[in-house]
């Protein structure tokens, strides 16, 4: 009998009816990675979410494994190369979050546009003293401003579709030009004319903290910078320097370097800047497909049948 090991309950049934195999799913207490280690060993096929380091020793400790399914459409937690030299099939979740976390992306752009965390905090503690006045709480227009997106791939395609209903003027910088309906432009020209800056690259070697004191400097102090993808492909110690310098209006962020974040963060002491607890994906309609995705992928494999994303 084919053993699988889960290291998170899952929403949904996706793993009821597989009696013919031996699934044993994390308890929810105790260290997760010695309890990976100890589980592994003779395990065919693991679900992991991206909270879960997937290394070189695991791996080593794996003497049958021939799946790795991630709960994610990031890898970045996984020796990806490692697991494929020792003959192992690493799957993944794209396209299923794509669209709620491009509605993330454009929440938080307009909660820092337009103070509506800082309003609703006003509220809730009591600060709102007096009535309507023509300065009160001013924040920035979206409609009609210039959003340039750095990343062209499926959520930054899906935040350029989003941007249409505002009228926005979208221009974007990638590594190669694709057919949108929005002008390429170079990277430094979209920093300096954008009101709106919207990462959207995966991380790899070459976008690992892309975004740093130097291209930051370059956008309008008017500009607000929107992180909703990968944590690391942004330099978050340079944006703290940037944000104290006043050298642009704010941030909106929903991933982080490390996470997950406390009050500690500089960044949680900024009252121009959104953040989120990487609630991209997190709506019951999107990881419930995050689930049956993963599911399929590791089953899939393990029956000798083609994944639906592998890396």
């Amino acid at each position: 009998m084919m053993k699988i090991i889960v290291t998170r309950q899952l929403p949904g049934n996706y793993l009821d009816g597989h009696e013919n195999f031996d699934i044993r799913i994390f308890p929810g207490n105790g260290d997760i990675r010695q309890w990976i280690l100890s589980n592994i060993v003779d395990a065919d096929g693991i679900i992991v979410t991206l909270n879960e380091r997937i290394d070189r020793e695991i791996i080593d400790r794996a003497s049958r494994l021939r799946v790795i399914s991630t709960y994610s459409v990031g890898y970045d937690h996984i020796d990806v190369e490692y697991a494929k030299s020792r003959g192992i099939t690493v799957t993944y979740t794209p396209e299923v979050l794509t669209e709620a976390t491009a509605d993330l992306i454009f929440g938080i752009m307009l909660a820092a546009a337009r103070n509506i965390v800082a309003g609703d905090s006003l509220i809730r503690h009591d600060g709102w003293k007096s009535g309507w006045k023509p300065g009160f709480m001013l924040g920035s227009e979206v409609h009609g401003k210039t959003l340039g997106i750095i990343g062209m791939g499926r959520i930054g395609n899906a935040v350029l579709k989003r941007s249409r209903g505002f009228d926005m003027k979208p221009i974007y910088y990638s590594r190669s030009i694709h057919n949108v309906d929005a002008e390429y432009v170079d990277l430094d020209y979209l920093l300096s004319e954008s009101d709106f800056v919207v990462i959207a690259l995966d991380l790899n070697s070459e976008t690992f903290h892309f975004m740093n004191y130097e291209r930051i400097s370059k956008m309008k102090k008017s500009a607000f910078l929107i992180n909703g993808t990968r944590g690391k492909v942004l330099n978050e110690a340079d944006l703290v320097r940037a944000l104290e310098n006043h050298i642009i209006r704010g941030a909106a962020l929903d991933v982080f370097e490390n996470e997950p974040v406390d009050s500690r963060n500089p960044l949680a002491s900024m009252e121009n800047v959104v953040m989120t607890p990487h609630l991209g994906s997190a709506t019951y309609e999107t990881r419930d497909r995050m689930a049956e995705t993963a599911v399929t992928n590791l089953f899939n494999v393990l029956n000798g049948k083609r994944p639906l994303y592998k890396l």
